[in-house]
């Protein structure tokens, strides 16, 4: 896997990502939706393209999802392994679960070059509403998977609602 050299961590997305995910109600719904097979990321793309006014495409090149696979995944896989309570492997569960987020901020990292690449300047002229309902289902693994995710999703519509919006565009 070849990954571009120098990587934006620190970018807008990253910055959305991190206030975001300070809602429990997000959190639950993400983490319920990755436990159906979604994506975090591409819920965290589709949901800061809305609030910039943006359509997901859903699109991530190739680099993302072997990412998540080869390296975020490994480390979540890793970290689910060890007991959550057992007393003498706390720590390892814990230096893991940083490494994981490390691993989530690269993979928000190339995403975002992503985003930036594939949606330059390009405003969407429809409501804030359809535009988050259309990139929440865009954010989909396979489009059967959405009927059952709608609470969830409805969840994070409101959420991204209450943001703040167009703060920072790419």
């Amino acid at each position: 896997m070849e990954l571009p050299d120098p990587l934006e961590m620190d970018n807008p997305l990253w910055h959305f990502a991190k206030d975001f995910w300070r809602s429990t109600d997000v959190q639950d719904a993400c983490l319920s939706l990755q436990e159906q097979g979604w994506s975090v990321t591409r819920i965290l793309c589709a949901g800061w393209l809305a609030l910039n006014g943006r359509s997901y495409t859903g699109h991530e090149g190739a680099t993302v999802p072997e990412w998540r696979e080869r390296v975020t995944g490994a480390l979540r896989h890793a970290r689910m392994s060890i007991p959550k309570n057992h007393s003498d492997c706390g720590t390892l569960r814990a230096n893991i679960a940083s490494l994981e987020l490390s691993a989530e901020q690269v993979e928000l990292a190339l995403a975002w070059q992503t985003v930036v690449n594939r949606n330059p300047d390009h405003e969407i002229m429809q409501g804030f509403d359809v535009l988050v309902d259309q990139n929440l289902k865009a954010a989909a693994p396979a489009q059967g998977n959405i009927p059952g995710a709608m609470p969830l999703l409805n969840t994070l519509a409101s959420a991204l609602a209450q943001f703040p919006r167009g703060d920072s565009r790419p």
